[in-house]
């Protein structure tokens, strides 16, 4: 595995386990350092050799807004993580529960090909940002964007034909 595998594995797994590290090849154990909870991650020197680009959403009823948007976003740096609301945030934030559960969202997002990796956030947005630890973040054309210690993009010109890009007004048209 290259530096950015690893990256990728240890960010999907919240670390590398020392299991897993004793498996791995001299060459790519020189790449990772253990920290305070026992696991293994990318040393910083090795991180900074490639851009990471986080983005989010819910991706109840994935559609062209979507698509577009991850698209756009793969295409700002060399890393696209994607992060799913968890169904008790969808709730909180929409006020009504998803169609689809937090994990069946996430295996939709991480079946697209501009997707390096998808998770489903933690309880503290917070702690998933510290996770993944992205140089970008890109807020899609219809969220609203918020202060991370990161450049932040805001992607207004992906808009699409809300008649097909909106998912509210899909859930509604299907009379779901």
């Amino acid at each position: 595995m290259d530096a950015k595998e690893l990256y990728l594995v240890s960010v999907k797994e919240n670390g590398i386990s020392e299991t897993e590290f004793s498996k791995l090849g001299s060459s790519e154990k020189e790449l990772l350092e253990k920290r305070g909870n026992g696991k293994f991650y990318l040393k910083q020197g090795e991180r900074a050799k490639f851009r990471v680009v986080l983005t989010g959403g819910v991706f109840d009823i994935l559609h062209i807004g979507h698509l577009l948007t991850l698209q756009k976003a793969s295409e700002l740096g060399d890393a696209l993580v994607v992060v799913v609301s968890t169904d008790e945030r969808v709730e909180k934030v929409k006020g009504k529960k998803p169609i689809h559960e937090a994990e069946y969202r996430r295996a939709m997002v991480a079946a697209i090909r501009w997707v390096d990796l998808a998770v489903v956030g933690a309880r503290e947005m917070m702690d998933t940002f510290g996770r993944v630890r992205p140089d970008v973040v890109v807020f899609g054309y219809d969220q609203k964007p918020f202060e991370l210690p990161c450049k932040v993009v805001h992607l207004l010109e992906v808009k699409a034909d809300e008649r097909l890009a909106k998912t509210s007004r899909i859930i509604r048209d299907l009379g779901l």
